[in-house]
């Protein structure tokens, strides 16, 4: 039988997870994340249960770079003992060269936020001429 009272002691999966956040406390987490492509699109999918996408979850790209930053906030009540994780989530990616960023697009839905972006064709590599310098 599983109790919901805390464990004493460390195991080794709350060792890990220590791993996951800022060294050894804070309210800085990991954001858990698959990325892979499906048909034309590049997929990033992410963990994040229990958020508003209108208010907890944010986007935005700079470059080749996808950042993702949520928030969840805990509900202060007596009593309280919760294995849940509160605070701030992030993430950066670096994106693949074929991705349009002009076409991104977002949604969440049970506790998964999935982003979606058109691959573009890629160019050829080609090689570069070298000229000798003064003639």
């Amino acid at each position: 039988m599983t109790s919901l009272q805390p464990r004493s002691g460390m195991g080794l999966a709350d060792i890990f997870r220590m791993f996951e956040g800022e060294w050894p406390f804070g309210e800085h987490h990991a954001m858990r994340a698959e990325t892979f492509t499906e048909g034309e699109e590049f997929v990033i999918r992410c963990e994040l249960p229990g958020m508003n996408p209108d208010e907890d979850i944010h986007i935005n790209v700079e470059g080749n770079q996808l950042k993702i930053n949520a928030e969840r906030r805990h509900e202060e009540r007596a009593d309280r003992h919760s294995e849940f994780y509160y605070g701030n989530y992030s993430r950066t990616m670096l994106l693949p060269m074929s991705c349009n960023t002009d076409e991104i697009k977002a949604e969440y839905e049970a506790g998964i936020l999935t982003i979606r972006m058109p691959r573009r064709e890629t160019q050829v590599s080609k090689e570069i001429p070298v000229a000798r310098k003064g003639k």
